[in-house]
């Protein structure tokens, strides 16, 4: 199977973000970066951490509770040698009871400072950034416990800039979604459009979904038999596992197999494959595939 071609995503209004962080930086004493949990490295703009010159830094995985537990830990461990790090799940709002907390723990310096010069009650200012689509907006909204962001399901349709209180002491400046000018490594866009940050109708759904099922059939076999009841445990599927080989499906068996499972089929019995890659895709961006991470935590650390 072929990787997804390459897909290049810069239009206008990504540059005006840019300048838009980089005119507002100044104003903010720290910033919030939401990740999606299931690709955690892939999620991150590799130019944010360029263009926050430095400032404090607290990560957010969103989407935890779609996410490996195991591989939540293990990258909580890892962004947390560098500031703050939360997983939470914007949508039951778990973990968010935690932010203000790690929010006064990472800027304890600043905080300090502020109280030696009188000004212990002076307001926290955060800016929030993240790729299009990671849950930006509903994080904010949890946390302002109303309707002040406006959430955009789209990928890439961005806004003004816009601040938020959260509590009595910390606001939020939110930034429209940003993505890179290109993506180096394919399997970081393939990432990308698996989860949704990357519009579909720029990428080949069904090639996507190939893409997807056996990286899934590599990965976590068993979200595959527990959603379509493709049993992947054969005796030569095992034997060619246990040997680091991949497994003997290719994306388009599998992807048959899930239309056949589905009964999405055409005229004259065929498989529909553009309604089986939608299905597919809908449903690990749903988590209704299981807890899956895609990255994991880089072995130089």
């Amino acid at each position: 199977m072929n990787e997804i071609p390459s897909i290049q995503w810069f239009p206008g209004h990504m540059t005006k973000t840019k300048r838009m962080i980089q005119k507002n930086l100044p104003l903010v004493d720290a910033v919030v970066e939401i990740i999606d949990a299931r690709v955690p490295l892939s999620s991150r703009n590799p130019d944010i951490r360029e263009l926050i010159q430095g400032k404090p830094e607290i990560i957010v995985m969103n989407k935890c509770d779609t996410a490996d537990p195991a591989a939540n830990d293990r990258w909580l461990s890892y962004f947390s040698k560098d500031g703050g790090a939360l997983a939470v799940d914007c949508r039951s709002g778990k973990g968010l009871d935690r932010f203000d907390d790690t929010v006064r723990r990472v800027l304890s310096p600043l905080i300090e400072r502020n109280e030696a010069r009188g000004m212990g009650g002076r307001v926290l200012h955060l800016m929030v950034v993240g790729i299009p689509n990671v849950g930006k907006s509903s994080f904010i909204n949890r946390l302002a416990k109303r309707k002040k962001a406006k959430v955009e399901d789209r990928p890439g349709v961005t806004r003004d800039k816009q601040w938020v209180m959260i509590s009595d002491g910390i606001e939020l400046l939110d930034m429209p979604g940003v993505l890179w000018p290109k993506f180096d490594d394919m399997a970081v866009g393939e990432k990308l459009a698996f989860t949704g940050a990357v519009k579909d109708d720029v990428v080949d759904t069904e090639l996507l979904a190939c893409r997807l099922l056996m990286l899934l059939r590599d990965t976590y076999p068993l979200g595959l038999t527990n959603a379509y009841g493709i049993d992947l445990s054969t005796p030569e599927e095992d034997e060619r596992m246990a040997d680091g080989e991949p497994g003997c499906l290719s994306g388009y068996e599998l992807l048959c197999r899930v239309g056949e499972r589905r009964r999405m089929l055409i005229r004259g019995g065929e498989t529909d494959t553009e309604r089986a890659a939608a299905c597919v895709l809908d449903e690990f961006r749903s988590g209704k595939l299981g807890r899956i991470t895609l990255d994991t935590v880089p072995t130089d650390t």
